[in-house]
């Protein structure tokens, strides 16, 4: 049986979204430059099962970072990714989740621009999608909300402020990126724009990997909750996982 053909114009660099963790969320297209591969750079939030998938006789560049702990300078990555490049080897910069967020691909983009390298870009599943999925929860739905938002938790001034006003409403949804230190925080703007203290926070750790954990909160408790989290996650802002929004719901009639 003949693969699926990908054409493209060959290019020094492959950006590849590596889904959050499980192999299953990768994309054909993802797998089958992993297997094209000559070199592939790796960050820290690609789950050992795609890593997995990776040919043994490809090598592998760990540039791993970590938020607020040790981390692989972006100024190392961007020359790395260059260098490599410049051999002529098939590089594949392999990103947690989908590349294009909150995963500075324009800086490694520009690094190879600056060097006169072409590159492409394949997309993969983000973390809100499948933790979502996980829970049993769409991240729209009519008469709801009307638009989602995908937030950090914190940019290079610090915390990151947001549309607090919008994201108050009743309704809202939000999904949250590196929110763990920034949770108390984010309780305080929002309640302080007059979200209300029940609404419903779901905070997804490891996403689709073998140790997720689901922790249901709300508003009010959404710091102490953070504090439990050990690996990475997401915060799903507005929703609850539907096993235990029906358990409310039939307690509440």
């Amino acid at each position: 049986m003949s693969s699926l053909p990908f054409p493209a114009p060959a290019v020094a660099v492959t950006f590849v979204g590596a889904g959050p963790g499980a192999a299953a969320h990768l994309t054909l297209g993802a797998y089958q430059a992993l297997q094209g591969a000559d070199v592939v750079i790796h960050d820290r939030l690609v789950g050992a099962e795609v890593l997995a998938l990776i040919p043994e006789a490809v090598r592998r560049i760990d540039m791993g970072k970590a938020g607020f702990g040790p981390a692989a300078a972006q100024s190392d990555i961007n020359a790395t990714l260059v260098a490599q490049a410049l051999t002529g080897a098939r590089v594949v910069r392999l990103k947690g989740g989908d590349c294009g967020i909150f995963g500075r691909l324009d800086e490694e983009i520009e690094a190879l621009e600056a060097a006169g390298l072409s590159f492409t870009i394949l997309p993969g599943l983000t973390a809100s999608t499948v933790a979502a999925a996980s829970i049993g929860q769409s991240l729209t739905r009519r008469g709801r909300n009307a638009s989602l938002r995908i937030l950090t938790g914190h940019d290079i001034a610090g915390f990151a402020e947001q549309d607090w006003n919008g994201l108050a409403r009743n309704g809202e949804v939000a999904a949250i990126y590196m929110g763990k230190k920034s949770a108390r925080f984010i309780q305080g703007r929002l309640m302080m724009h007059g979200a209300a203290a029940d609404t419903p926070v779901t905070l997804i750790e490891n996403v689709s990997r073998p140790d997720q954990r689901v922790i249901a909160a709300s508003l009010a408790t959404l710091p102490e909750a953070a504090q439990a989290l050990q690996g990475p996650a997401v915060i799903l802002y507005g929703l609850a996982p539907r096993q235990a929004a029906s358990v409310l719901k039939e307690a509440i009639a």
